[in-house]
């Protein structure tokens, strides 16, 4: 069963029915679900299947194509392959003549196959340009985590493969919706809260989502995956940036250096948090952190590009700096925290950046999903507000976020905060537009005097899951 991911099948769809042969390129970081997307729809429409090997040259590259084409094409009496010319010829001959069916050729882990001196990416192209492209019954599909090679070497070829790619998949993690989704595929029963919790933790990573057990709670288990000795999740993250990144150490300093910044960094101020020089290393390993989605940068509302920030925009990244990175973590650990004042803490600004991740659910519960519109920050030394939609149809959304098991209660004194806030806001911004404060909650929002005054829009989390 394959949960979500509509638009993804309907390019799939596309493809099936095109009058031509297709090049389709799908990337996104490990544990997105990629190659469980494309097998499970596919399904018996293959043709070809090759995944690349992980740290492996050229030989053993070439015998796994090898072993690869013997078996699905029993008839095939050649040789082992000397070359990535020659193997490309030889899947030509085993695959035969045009016919009205379309054949399905998938390429797993694509960027392992490019190992040094390899001769693979010329080959490819030639493969492409010279055979499959001529014909109208082919479907290519190169897949990777690798996200920069992909984006480097296919979609922005800038050599033989250049505008080569028909269509091209950045596969994101599920939304909120399609957690829950997931979850009930799996007859796991949550709540929305405890989807929630789940989500702010682990983020919406379906090979991390597999690992939950019904029949515990979302505090039990976090606690089983990430601080149990044997949790499935216990090393992950030493393994994902690795997976990814050529010399990434570079990035784990990045996100180190962004994992606990609220407010994000500006480039300057990351780099020296880092201990990273200024220049064109930098620049790469900041554009590949933000090409595989664990950062984003912007520009705060009223600001200049050169102002633009960096910030964390992955959960589960957030939550492992937060908890485990430097430290000696046992089982009980999540547990014995919850509810603690630096629980709520990092849930408050977890919960944030899952509203971060939602602005079209958000847009679309404020009926303004047709509206062009900016999303950014505000922050000065006395106050800030995180996320703030600055629309074309003359009215900003000042967002106030808050997570909270219980009904929300504006109080005098965050009344009269706000009030600041707001004033500060309009005093640096200049800005003509009507301000509409606009608070999400987990649960209802107490309708007070206070929140009578001055809130425009109150959103229930619920609606983050449309």
């Amino acid at each position: 069963m394959i949960v979500g991911r509509k638009h993804e099948k309907r390019i799939f769809s596309k493809l099936l029915d095109s009058s031509k042969s297709e090049f389709l390129a799908v990337y996104g970081r490990r544990r997105v679900g990629k190659t469980f997307l494309i097998r499970n729809y596919f399904e018996q429409k293959f043709c070809f299947q090759l995944t690349g090997l992980a740290n492996s040259g050229l030989s053993d590259q070439l015998s796994n194509f090898y072993f690869a084409i013997k078996n699905q094409f029993p008839d095939f009496q050649d040789q082992k392959p000397k070359s990535w010319l020659e193997a490309f010829y030889q899947l030509q001959g085993c695959i035969g003549a045009e016919s009205s069916n379309k054949k399905v050729l998938f390429i797993d882990e694509m960027p392992w196959l490019d190992t040094p001196r390899s001769g693979f990416l010329p080959a490819f192209e030639s493969f492409w340009n010279s055979w499959a492209s001529a014909r109208k019954d082919i479907i290519l599909i190169a897949c990777g985590s690798a996200t920069s090679w992909i984006i480097n070497n296919l979609i922005n070829n800038h050599g033989g493969l250049h505008n080569r790619v028909t269509q091209q998949i950045m596969l994101e993690p599920f939304t909120l919706g399609e957690t829950h989704e997931f979850f009930q595929s799996k007859n796991i029963k949550f709540s929305l809260y405890n989807t929630i919790e789940i989500y702010m933790a682990l983020g919406g990573i379906p090979f991390y989502l597999e690992q939950i057990e019904k029949g515990k709670s979302a505090a039990q288990n976090i606690d089983n995956l990430i601080f149990k000795e044997q949790g499935s999740l216990k090393n992950e993250f030493r393994n994902l940036l690795p997976s990814l990144f050529k010399n990434s150490e570079n990035h784990h300093k990045i996100l180190k250096a962004l994992g606990k910044a609220k407010s994000g960094l500006n480039r300057e101020m990351l780099l020296s948090k880092a201990k990273l020089a200024n220049g064109g290393t930098a620049t790469k390993v900041l554009e590949e952190l933000e090409q595989c989605g664990f950062i984003k940068r912007f520009t705060p509302i009223h600001k200049k590009l050169r102002e633009s920030l960096y910030q964390v925009i992955d959960p589960f990244t957030l939550f492992y700096f937060n908890y485990v990175e430097g430290k000696s973590t046992t089982q009980g650990d999540w547990l014995s925290q919850y509810g603690s004042h630096h629980f709520h803490a990092w849930a408050g600004y977890a919960f944030e950046l899952v509203c971060l991740l939602h602005v079209k659910q958000i847009k679309n519960a404020l009926g303004i999903a047709a509206v062009q519109t900016q999303i950014g920050s505000w922050h000065n030394r006395n106050a800030q507000i995180d996320l703030i939609i600055d629309r074309r149809d003359g009215i900003i959304n000042l967002i106030e976020i808050k997570f909270s098991i219980d009904e929300f209660v504006i109080t005098k004194s965050y009344y009269e905060n706000l009030r600041k806030k707001l004033a500060q806001f309009v005093s640096d911004t200049k800005s003509k537009k009507a301000i509409h404060i606009t608070f999400i909650t987990v649960n209802d929002l107490r309708n007070n005097e206070y929140a009578l005054e001055l809130v425009t829009n109150g959103i229930l989390a619920e609606e983050l899951f449309n």
